[in-house]
């Protein structure tokens, strides 16, 4: 009897741990599987991947674009991605994000838990930006440079969405240093949401910059409205 409980025992233990493996690796696949399908990253200006290359190909087979194939995401890139765009009624601001690789037949359509999620999606590029342009200045200039990056979407002078303004070329130091891809903290997460909110201490400006380690000399043209930080805010 006592053998008999102790095989028993073994036998469900060996059972159950059969089960939570098979469980573990399903939901890793499945989460693998949406990402890949749903979750592609976003591409633009200076990013490098098999990711670029198919975007290439699409747009070289359907006259879009007249360079090669090789993976980098240069201005050729970007000017053949913004005529696909305009082609297709999509907003032209040269980045692949999910509507134009879904409309480059790169992803499927999303499930409906995944529909109405734009506001969260802007909301953590935003803090994303945040992070890399300002983590280092206080609460209020964070609100600040997410507040220029909002400002310019509504100015006919930049993209209209708030990921082309952000990987506009040349744009913002965060882009082309890789910054953009770190994970923001709590701060510039709120800081998103608040400009998102309305909030804007810059009253409308639409650049900004550090005195102390600007090399543009173009920039030295605007008009200084405010100072927050070691950021000056102009028009």
């Amino acid at each position: 009897m006592k053998r008999f409980i102790v095989m028993t025992t073994v036998f469900i233990m060996l059972f159950l741990s059969i089960f939570l493996f098979y469980e573990s690796n399903n939901k890793v696949g499945t989460a693998s599987k949406y990402n890949m399908y749903f979750a592609p990253r976003t591409l633009y200006w200076g990013v490098e991947g098999a990711d670029v290359k198919t975007v290439q190909d699409k747009l070289l087979r359907w006259g879009y674009y007249d360079g090669y194939v090789d993976g980098i995401y240069g201005a050729r890139t970007y000017r053949a991605v913004i005529r696909f765009q305009n082609k297709n009624g999509l907003n032209p601001d040269g980045v692949v994000g999910p509507s134009t690789a879904q409309a480059l037949g790169m992803v499927t359509t999303a499930p409906s838990s995944a529909q109405g999620v734009s506001r969260k999606s802007d909301e953590y590029l935003l803090a994303r930006a945040i992070h890399g342009e300002a983590r280092g200045e206080p609460y209020v200039g964070k609100v600040a440079v997410a507040a220029v990056i909002l400002n310019r979407t509504r100015s006919p002078s930049f993209p209209n969405t708030i990921a082309g303004v952000i990987y506009q070329p040349l744009a913002f130091t965060a882009v082309a240093d890789g910054q953009i891809n770190l994970t923001p903290n709590k701060d510039s997460i709120n800081a998103a949401r608040d400009a998102l909110n309305g909030w804007d201490p810059t009253y409308g400006c639409l650049y900004y910059w550090n005195p102390a380690t600007a090399t543009s000399k173009w920039i030295w043209s605007r008009k200084v409205v405010l100072k927050i930080g070691k950021h000056w805010f102009g028009l």
